[in-house]
């Protein structure tokens, strides 16, 4: 059951970071083809500030794939919901929130 909810907020992740990279990917693109001078352009800026948060966006989901992957390597090893820092369950609650919490809230 708990390797099921991670395969499929790893899913749900890889499609969006799909998602983020062919935007990011259609963003260079556009702005190759165009002649815009971000410094003199009004659009200039909007595309500068649109290109940085795609890009931190996509840092972001493809970080929580990895941390999704790394709690899949804890549920075959059987130490998922096991705190890092204390040895001593992580409640019910918070791999309810954070399924792929590392630590205990006292740990974290």
């Amino acid at each position: 059951m708990v390797r099921d909810e991670l395969l499929r907020l790893r899913a749900n992740a890889e499609a969006e970071a799909a998602t983020l990279a062919r935007d990011l990917e259609g963003l260079f693109t556009a702005s190759r083809d165009s002649n815009a001078d971000d410094e003199h352009d009004p659009e200039g800026a909007t595309i500068g500030f649109e290109r940085a948060q795609l890009t931190a966006l996509l840092a972001a989901t493809r970080e929580r794939i990895a941390e999704i992957d790394d709690a899949l390597r804890r549920v075959d090893a059987s130490t998922y919901g096991v705190c890092e820092g204390c040895g001593r369950p992580i409640p019910e609650e918070r791999l309810a929130a954070r399924p792929f919490a590392r630590r205990c809230m006292a740990c974290a």
